[in-house]
């Protein structure tokens, strides 16, 4: 008879206090009408894209990055619904570090300021929400977060269609790990 030893699984430090900003912050103004249409209105756009039309995507993209002349990039950062969550980032007095909203398809929708790449379909923030359903959310690791130099969580949920309650799109906001306690 073979005895299987397991590894003790260590949850998350930041877990309970990264669920109470979830439920307590972002839950309050993640279903805005402004990011649900901006996501419905991507979606109509990009539902219909290959693979190959989003890897070209996220390389033009990252190709802008620190560039001059951006026009892939613009239209995600001057837009209303990135408007809207610059405002939540302000709002926050520093504990929101960034903000990212994304379509079915896992691409940028709005975002706060500038990121590394377009496509977030092949990560966790969206694999784990928009990609397992309505009610799904997303807590990541304290890590170094390149482009805001803090240690940051993310935090995660799918976005949902009010009219169908069916997933839409997900969103990641990036929180200062310091100020989860």
């Amino acid at each position: 008879m073979a005895v299987l030893a397991a590894t003790p699984v260590v949850a998350n430090e930041y877990e309970p206090a990264m669920a109470a900003f979830l439920n307590d912050n972002i839950r309050t103004w993640a279903q805005d009408p402004i990011l649900v249409s901006a996501i419905k209105a991507q979606n109509d756009v990009t539902a219909g894209y290959d693979q190959a039309t989003i890897d070209q995507m996220d390389t033009t993209w990252r190709a802008e990055v620190g560039a001059a002349a951006t026009p892939t990039i613009t239209p995600v950062i001057e837009n209303p619904a990135a408007d809207f969550l610059r405002t939540q980032v302000e709002a926050s007095a520093g504990q929101i570090t960034e903000i990212a909203l994304m379509d079915s398809v896992g691409l940028n929708v709005a975002l706060s300021g500038v990121n590394s790449d377009m496509w977030q379909g092949d990560e966790a923030k969206y694999q784990q929400t928009y990609s397992v359903g309505p009610d799904a959310y997303h807590f990541s690791e304290v890590e170094l977060d390149d482009s805001t130099r803090t240690y940051q969580v993310q935090i995660s949920m799918t976005i949902v269609d009010p009219d169908t309650g069916a997933g839409i799109g997900a969103i990641t906001v990036g929180v200062d790990a310091e100020t989860l306690e």
